[in-house]
């Protein structure tokens, strides 16, 4: 083995390191029990947004799954010259909630969370909390109705105002989807919440 394989082992390992950090999707994202279940800390983590801001759990996740199937470094894919030559991505979304680094930071600047990361679960779901009580101080959208909610969330508060989604047969859609996901959770949390509560899961990590 040559110098420069030796020079490029520490490298390699880093690498394989950091990609190992990565954290995997929940294998069984149509039951919140069995997510919370198999992610040791992800309901503390909605539990103490929901705390916070007063955002149902439920909610939380079903826009989280929506933007991210719960996939903590995603960005949009990259627009391509003659469908071939990989160019810019059309925006800068990334994380379990795919908020906009302008969005990102103005969560940032007025949670004085500095550190906030989206690929952090924990993040995510706090920035979730805190816009959907945003949309209900500024608009007045109730914290319990993922579907305005999602519409808010995704043209933004202004947009949301004018209407925006109204010419967007596609995204109401897309809403009416995290709704019925927003509902099936929250009956499914009815289920287990006490069980959660008492700090039990399936898995020791």
């Amino acid at each position: 083995m040559s110098e420069h394989s030796f020079n490029l082992l520490p490298l390699l390992l880093l690498l394989l390191w950091l990609a190992g950090c990565a954290s995997a999707p929940p294998s069984r994202p149509g039951d919140i029990c069995d997510i919370f279940d198999e992610k040791g800390g992800w309901y503390e983590d909605a539990k103490a947004s929901y705390e916070r801001w007063g955002t149902p759990i439920q909610v939380q996740m079903s826009i989280i799954f929506q933007e991210s199937g719960y996939r903590d470094n995603v960005r949009p894919p990259r627009r391509r010259i003659l469908w071939i030559i990989p160019w810019r991505r059309p925006s800068s979304a990334y994380g379990y909630t795919q908020a906009l680094d302008s969005t990102w930071d103005w969560y940032k600047k007025e949670t004085s969370n500095g550190w906030a990361d989206r690929d952090d679960f924990d993040d995510a779901t706090d920035f979730v909390g805190w816009y959907v009580n945003k949309s209900h101080q500024v608009i007045g959208i109730s914290k319990w109705d993922a579907y305005s909610n999602y519409l808010a969330y995704h043209e933004g508060q202004t947009g949301y105002k004018r209407g925006s989604y109204k010419r967007k047969p596609w995204l109401m859609k897309v809403a009416g989807r995290v709704n019925a996901r927003s509902q099936r959770y929250a009956q499914q949390l009815h289920g287990c919440r006490e069980r959660l509560e008492r700090g039990f899961s399936m898995w020791p990590f």
